[in-house]
């Protein structure tokens, strides 16, 4: 058991789950999104059964009136940042994520997943079709099976935000513009351009907006949530 918020704090990079003021959880999302298997310690991570419970918290804290998620992530496992934007995108709580620095990869449909995205100007967001690495068998089902997985994050990343699926499909696939590799590096200005994130800003802007939600939503939103929930 990790005892206090200074040792969630050191353990986890996150802080607890508040029990009074103020009512917007703070999340953080950074280095590699970790899935079924550990990293090396040496890897910065972000693990899925650390957020996932939190997020189920969060939820249900009847006092915890709106989420921010700031993200400075290079990716990592698909289906764990997957499973984290669905989570994010099925809160029934005005959410508002903030890409700092770069949410890239599968970073980049957790940072659509919310009510509302920001990022800053100077951070970027790298799109490129999904990899595996490891034992690969050899066989046309393995292909498939990547094949379908990359279309779910594509019609995940779609369905969140403003963007095109043939136009996300031709920043996935665009060469010449990372070495030795296909994808695109996208910047801030061109990531509201393109429509996949709502603003360019930062913390400031966030909380903002996240306060202007939490005073335009219906007062029954939070009022009728059982009351309980995981303790963190």
């Amino acid at each position: 058991m990790i005892p206090g918020p200074v040792g969630v704090l050191k353990e986890l990079g996150q802080t607890a789950v508040p029990a009074g003021e103020p009512d917007i959880f703070c999340m953080t999302i950074i280095g590699q999104i970790e899935g079924h298997f550990v990293l090396p310690p040496h890897n910065k991570t972000t693990k899925y059964e650390h957020i996932i419970p939190q997020l189920v918290a969060a939820e249900q804290n009847k006092t915890i009136k709106g989420l921010l998620i700031i993200l400075n992530t290079v990716g990592g496992d698909v289906e764990a940042g997957l499973a984290i934007a669905e989570m994010i995108a099925s809160l029934s709580k005005p959410t508002v994520t903030v890409v700092i620095g770069g949410g890239h990869s599968i970073g980049v449909p957790i940072a659509v997943s919310s009510t509302y995205s920001i990022i800053a100007e100077s951070a970027t967001m790298t799109i490129h079709p999904i990899r595996m690495n490891g034992l690969v068998i050899g066989v046309p089902q393995t292909f498939e099976y990547m094949e379908r997985m990359q279309e779910r994050m594509v019609k995940f990343v779609t369905s969140h935000s403003r963007i095109t699926e043939s136009q996300f499909k031709d920043l996935m696939f665009k060469t010449g513009e990372l070495n030795r590799d296909i994808g695109t590096a996208v910047g801030g200005q061109d990531a509201v351009r393109f429509g996949l994130m709502d603003e360019v800003g930062g913390i400031g802007a966030a909380l903002a907006h996240l306060n202007r939600m939490i005073a335009a939503a219906p007062p029954l939103m939070n009022d009728t949530l059982p009351q309980g929930g995981l303790t963190q």
